[in-house]
């Protein structure tokens, strides 16, 4: 018992030394939609005025014309997209039947091997009910209902590795590498 709670002191430590900026960056890439300053103010236990400070080193940091990605501001929201002019060249690298959205969901889903819906919906915001919806129908991802309790466990299917040629292995690498 004493190593677990050691283990989470760590994590906890390593997490404190997460700079704002970083955390601010994965919230907007994982949630996939435009959040307030107040929900990343929330969602990183951060002030306003910090966010504000944060928001603008990533407008910078994605002005850059070689930068693939842009932070938007739309009606006092921020998210990060990939620019519009590379949309087509996207388009054909992408498996035609998912959306970049769909995509991300289920990137989540990849690197957590097996999720509970409710806490991809969490991460991913309620839009993920329909990329679930799609991604099941698509045969990429399998759900089956949690034993106690009433969400259901989010795993890949056959069809997954198959389309993507990743490795589970080299799934739990990554994992283990982002948690």
């Amino acid at each position: 018992m004493v190593i677990k709670i050691e283990q989470f002191d760590q994590n906890t430590q390593k997490l404190a030394e997460i700079e704002l900026i970083t955390k601010v960056e994965a919230v907007l890439y994982l949630k996939g939609r435009p959040l307030s300053k107040k929900d990343l103010s929330e969602t990183t236990n951060s002030e306003i005025n910090a966010i504000n400070n944060v928001l603008k080193e990533l407008k910078n940091k994605y002005s850059n014309p070689n930068s693939a990605i842009e932070l938007n501001e739309v009606n006092n929201t921020y998210c990060l997209q990939l620019k519009s002019t590379l949309n087509e060249f996207v388009e054909e690298l992408l498996p035609s039947e998912l959306k970049t959205s769909e995509l991300r969901t289920l990137a989540t889903i990849a690197i957590k091997k097996k999720i509970l819906q409710s806490d991809l919906i969490v991460l991913r915001g309620s839009s993920a009910y329909d990329h679930i919806k799609e991604l099941l129908n698509k045969k990429f991802i399998v759900k089956r209902k949690q034993k106690d309790g009433r969400s259901y466990w989010l795993s890949l299917s056959e069809k997954f590795f198959q389309t993507f040629a990743v490795s589970n292995e080299y799934l739990s690498q990554i994992g283990s590498n982002i948690k």
